[in-house]
């Protein structure tokens, strides 16, 4: 695996793949045993977020895709540029479009399609509206902040807070 930082209490097994740049943020569950997790460049899995499959799900995470913390990704396709806001659920063979952003703690249910380009939230989510170049913008500089944020956890300009070392005033 190609990745600026996948965090310590992060963890990975079975067909995972991950893209040069991508990162893979602190109790993040990637289990690719019954089918394979692909993961494109520059893509963040953030704190806290299980990534699973299904026989016949597998899940495929594009270039520049940014998942927020407590997300559950389970056996599906997310494109390009999207946003998964946190708390959310994307179930077995649900596609988000490209550019797309879920709102937080939205459920994406099995087989749904969200298109490009949309603003999908609710449980189960729906398409609200197109989102404005703006804010497709706003979800490509996310993903771009997380990758920065990745490579200052490899350069430890960042680093853990730990037992004696940490005093209280």
């Amino acid at each position: 695996m190609v990745v600026d930082f996948i965090a310590d209490s992060a963890d990975v097994y079975g067909d995972v793949t991950i893209g040069a740049g991508s990162t893979i943020w602190f109790q993040s569950v990637l289990r690719g045993d019954s089918n394979r997790i692909s993961i494109g460049e520059k893509s963040n899995i953030q704190d806290g977020t299980i990534v699973h499959v299904d026989e016949g799900a597998p899940t495929l995470i594009e270039d520049g895709v940014t998942i927020g913390h407590g997300c559950i990704i389970h056996g599906c396709t997310i494109h390009s540029g999207a946003l998964i806001g946190m708390g959310s659920t994307i179930l077995n063979n649900a596609v988000i479009g490209e550019n797309s952003l879920i709102g937080a703690g939205s459920l994406v249910t099995e087989r749904t399609i969200i298109p490009p380009n949309s603003l999908a939230f609710g449980s189960p989510a729906r398409v609200i509206r197109q989102l404005t170049p703006a804010e497709i913008k706003k979800n490509h500089e996310n993903a771009q902040h997380y990758f920065e944020l990745g490579k200052a956890y490899v350069n430890q300009e960042i680093q853990a807070v730990k037992g004696s070392a940490y005093e209280r005033d």
